[in-house]
């Protein structure tokens, strides 16, 4: 029961970032590219255990995506107000993500992190 709540949730989250997300108007990537790049992270971010190559996969994509400043800046603030809204989620395992993954980005994936600043 559990397990299907959280589901629930998630779904009800996502669909809320995406509906009501800021979209880069002149940029690559947008906020619905990165829940969709990140939805495969959910359970890891939540619950640990191996990082789904899934997860790697979108977050790879998504780093890809993000070439310039205004990119980076958007999925900057795209991750930050997804990691205030999903309930149970690790900051741990949110920050360790991009190392595991092969990806290293050059700020923390954290609600302290100002955005602004991503170059």
């Amino acid at each position: 029961m559990a397990i299907v709540v959280g589901k629930m949730t998630l779904i009800a989250l996502l669909c809320f970032m995406v509906a009501s997300a800021p979209y880069g108007v002149n940029g690559a990537v947008t906020c619905q590219m990165v829940v969709s790049s990140l939805t495969p992270c959910a359970s890891y971010l939540t619950r640990g255990g191996p990082v789904p190559a899934s997860c790697c996969s979108g977050i790879n994509s998504l780093y890809s995506a993000a070439t310039t400043t205004p990119d980076r800046q958007m999925a900057c603030k795209c991750m930050k107000q997804a990691s205030g809204m999903l309930p149970g989620i690790r900051l741990d395992a949110a920050t360790s993500l991009p190392g595991k993954c092969g990806v290293n980005i050059p700020y923390k994936i954290s609600p302290d992190t100002d955005c602004n600043k991503v170059q």
